[in-house]
């Protein structure tokens, strides 16, 4: 299946040849099931009992939903106007290298190729995997067995056409909404209210973690970046998408937890350990907890088939501005794809999910230490976006960011104390991330990277 690179049919003009890449083949409903279906992944399902657990009452419960979402759509402008500027199948890195140089930029690479995308696509996997025995058993090696399945299913549906990969993204991404509006519906229409309200008390402390969390559930958006050379007029879409998605998924987040605390209440929500779960007992009996791993599972694979595709765009970034890694930056244009870079991604997956299937607490507790590596690359983009400002000010911007510098000074707060908390929470368990980093930056000599003013454009 290994590609290479592929003589382009057409020519334009006398002997030039186009050269193989990205297309704008997909539609604005592409884009909008990608950035939805990665978002909407397992943390509503977990993060609401934290939430609540952490929440004084109802309404700071609910607000805090409401502030994710504002949160989110603010950094989604700021990314708008960079998408907007310099698309790119390199997202974040083409935007880092442009802004701090190449040997940065290739840091967040290494970082995100290393464990961060990686990690998170076999953890997806594994979560899919765990849902998926409860519906089908398969022994004792069962939850790695559907992982590993998963993951060549989903490289392949990926691999084969653009067209494949994003229309199961669409299918996924319904179905996965479908039951999110079920319980919806049966919390706030069918099934009798609690009556029960505990209310505790809640520090300022405990108000930043709620926060830690509720962004933990809205994160994901910034990976359509990755695809706008490959949505139609994707340069004017991109705000279009990254804004009507997070306006949808806000308003289904409040909705689920509305009918998560109307069936439960505060303290019911805040003492399960599977609030979603707990709905669907109520309704179906035990028939519901079938219903839930199904959802669940489907969640899982949704966000992990758009975790596929988009670490996979960066993957192809990387190797076109690399030389000694260029086997990774070949674009197949028959099937829209880059294919050398989605199967180099799934043999690193396959490889964490066999070390994870004989130590899974340590290879979870190894990606949650990339936690501030992932923030402090994040805070860099928004960074950037003034740095470009200043050092490309006669660039097109077919989006400029409303209020500048007011919201991306936001952002930059917002992500500035994300790093803080995840340092926090890991301690000097982080200093495996800045590990990391180290060997990234010892790898540099030894890659060849070309002088900024060389970067393909």
């Amino acid at each position: 299946m290994m590609d290479s690179a592929i003589p382009p049919s057409a020519t334009m003009g006398a002997n030039v040849e186009a050269k193989p890449g990205p297309r704008p083949t997909l539609s604005i409903r592409h884009g909008i099931a990608l950035a939805i279906g990665i978002v909407v992944g397992a943390g509503i399902f977990r993060t609401p009992a934290l939430v609540a657990g952490a929440s004084a009452d109802e309404l700071t419960f609910l607000l805090t939903w409401v502030a994710g979402g504002v949160l989110s759509i603010i950094g989604a402008l700021c990314y708008a106007e960079l998408a907007s500027t310099y698309p790119s199948s390199g997202g974040d890195y083409h935007y880092i290298r442009r802004a701090f140089g190449s040997k940065v930029s290739f840091l967040y690479a290494w970082s995100r190729l290393s464990v961060i995308q990686t990690g998170s696509l076999a953890l997806l996997a594994f979560l899919f995997g765990d849902y998926a025995v409860q519906v089908v058993p398969l022994g004792p090696y069962g939850s790695a067995i559907y992982a590993a399945g998963a993951v060549i299913c989903l490289t392949v549906l990926n691999w084969v056409h653009v067209n494949k990969g994003m229309g199961g993204q669409l299918w996924l991404t319904l179905a996965e909404i479908s039951g999110l509006l079920l319980i919806v519906a049966l919390g706030l229409f069918y099934l009798p209210a609690d009556t029960v309200q505990a209310p505790s008390p809640v520090s300022e402390s405990s108000l930043g973690l709620i926060m830690v969390f509720v962004l933990l559930t809205y994160g994901g958006w910034s990976e359509v970046v990755y695809v706008t050379p490959e949505l139609r007029d994707g340069r004017k879409r991109i705000v279009t998408i990254l804004v009507a998605s997070l306006v949808f998924v806000t308003v289904l987040y409040v909705l689920v937890n509305m009918a998560y605390l109307r069936v439960l209440g505060l303290e019911g929500v805040a003492s399960s350990e599977a609030v979603a779960a707990e709905v669907m007992r109520m309704a179906f009996g035990p028939a519901g907890v079938f219903v839930i791993s199904a959802l669940v599972a489907v969640a899982a694979l949704t966000s992990a088939n758009a975790t596929s595709i988009t670490g996979a765009r960066t993957t192809y970034a990387v190797g076109r501005s690399i030389p000694r890694l260029r086997w990774l930056g070949q674009w197949n244009d028959a099937r829209g794809t880059p294919g050398n870079a989605l199967l180099a991604q799934c043999a690193f997956v396959l490889l964490l999910i066999i070390a994870g299937t004989f130590a899974r607490d340590g290879f979870e507790m190894a990606v949650e230490f990339t936690a501030p590596v992932f923030w402090l690359f994040f805070l860099l983009v928004g960074v950037s976006l003034f740095v470009l400002r200043v050092k490309d000010p006669h660039r097109e911007r077919p989006f400029r960011v409303p209020l500048y510098p007011v919201l991306p000074i936001i952002f930059c707060l917002t992500s500035g104390y994300l790093l803080y908390s995840s340092i926090v929470y890991t301690g000097i368990s982080a200093l495996v991330g800045v590990a990391i980093l180290i060997i990234g930056a010892l790898l540099i000599p030894f890659l060849n990277i070309p002088p900024d003013e060389e970067f393909d454009q």
